[in-house]
């Protein structure tokens, strides 16, 4: 595992990119520290672990999701909870809500129908509406979730 501390321009970079992407405003004088692991880089922020990057896009994890949720909502049903946690893609029969805002290609955050609670982090493999339209098959790529790795990783 390696620790960087990242230059003024790559923190401005980034929080122009998060502003863009998510919404949120990131402290411009915060301290991020890209840390390299197995699984992938993580930006830690003011000693947080709020990103990990694919693509060197950067997506929230789970542990920001748990502090403030700003991604589109996918809710599952309770069956389908211990696959997603063992990793295991979104499959459509165990969707239960789809908030309209997912997008194609873009991240979500899978919750469980009952608690709401964040279970993981997935592209998104369809828009809304075709989600929606669609009986069977795989919805949404796992990414990170509860257990995984990354989530062990930021214990």
């Amino acid at each position: 595992m390696t620790r960087l501390h990242l230059s003024n321009k790559d923190v401005r970079t980034l929080s122009d990119d998060a502003k863009g992407r998510y919404g949120i405003d990131l402290d411009r004088k915060a301290r991020v520290e890209r840390i390299s692991t197995k699984k992938g880089d993580i930006l830690l922020v003011n000693g947080k672990p709020w990103f990990f990057l694919r693509e060197e896009a950067p997506i929230p994890t789970l542990r920001f999701l748990l502090e403030r949720q700003i991604l589109p909502e996918i809710a599952v049903d309770m069956p389908a909870v211990k696959f997603i946690t063992n990793g295991a893609d979104i499959m459509r029969p165990g969707i239960r809500r789809i908030d309209p805002a997912v997008t194609k290609d873009a991240p979500v955050c899978i919750v469980d129908e009952t608690h709401r609670k964040p279970l993981a982090v997935g592209i998104a493999l369809f828009p809304a509406e075709e989600m929606q339209a669609l009986q069977q098959g795989k919805a949404v790529k796992n990414l990170h979730w509860v257990g995984d790795e990354l989530w062990l990783s930021l214990q």
